[in-house]
């Protein structure tokens, strides 16, 4: 799974990671556990986060925690659902405070490749899950892992916009040098957090710090599929 599926940039950075005890044991978890139940998203796209967006040209980290656990939803990238999948209320609400933060229009679709092709690297803590059972995965090892992701990016010597939305990505403060990087942070989408996160302006914090740091904003705009 981890050979084939893991970007050459990526293991060479997690080289020392995939040797540790507890990412074989968490391969032989997740490998199990296919074996058993169905589990998503399918085993080539658990890394897709890390395909689409390589390391040199990550310059916003946006975390999400788990994936989603409904048929044909989850790809490998946080919040982003596949073409024909209708949004979940999370990224609608997204795509609301777009819309007011931008004026982008609202799409037809959830599917998000086009900002993980711009250097947003779009990652859950956790990359897989069992079908229809939220957090199956957590707390096996994967959080360990992505904690490394999140160190190696903090580690970049360029600067980076980490977007941390709700308690549970806040909690990853701690991980990132504070000092070369900007932190936008706020309540979670999801509707039970979403008045909080309303009005936030994310989008437009991000790509003022990107100008800040003289590089290309973010084209947020999705197109219709």
């Amino acid at each position: 799974m981890v050979k084939t599926t893991l970007p050459e940039d990526w293991q060479d950075l997690l080289a020392d990671e995939l040797e540790k005890p507890y990412f074989q044991q968490l391969y032989n978890f997740v490998l199990e556990e296919r074996q058993k139940h169905t589990i998503f998203p399918p085993a080539k796209e658990v890394f897709s986060a890390l395909r689409l967006t390589p390391y040199e040209r990550v310059k916003v980290m946006l975390l999400g925690q788990d994936p989603y656990h409904d048929h044909n939803q989850a790809h490998g990238l946080c919040f982003s659902v596949r073409p024909g999948i209708t949004p979940p209320p999370s990224l609608r609400n997204i795509f609301k405070e777009l819309h007011d933060d931008l004026g982008c229009s609202i799409p037809n679709n959830g599917y998000l490749v086009p900002w993980a092709e711009q250097g947003v690297l779009l990652l859950n803590a956790v990359l897989t899950v069992r079908a229809h059972e939220a957090a199956s995965h957590a707390n096996k090892g994967w959080e360990t892992f992505t904690d490394a992701i999140i160190r190696k990016v903090s580690d970049k010597p360029d600067p980076v916009v980490f977007v941390l939305w709700g308690n549970y990505a806040r909690k990853k403060k701690a991980l990132i040098d504070k000092s070369r990087h900007v932190i936008v942070e706020s309540a979670h989408p999801s509707p039970l957090s979403a008045k909080q996160f309303m009005g936030s302006r994310p989008f437009s914090k991000i790509n003022d710090a990107l100008r800040g740091f003289g590089k290309e904003e973010i084209n947020w705009q999705l197109p219709d599929l």
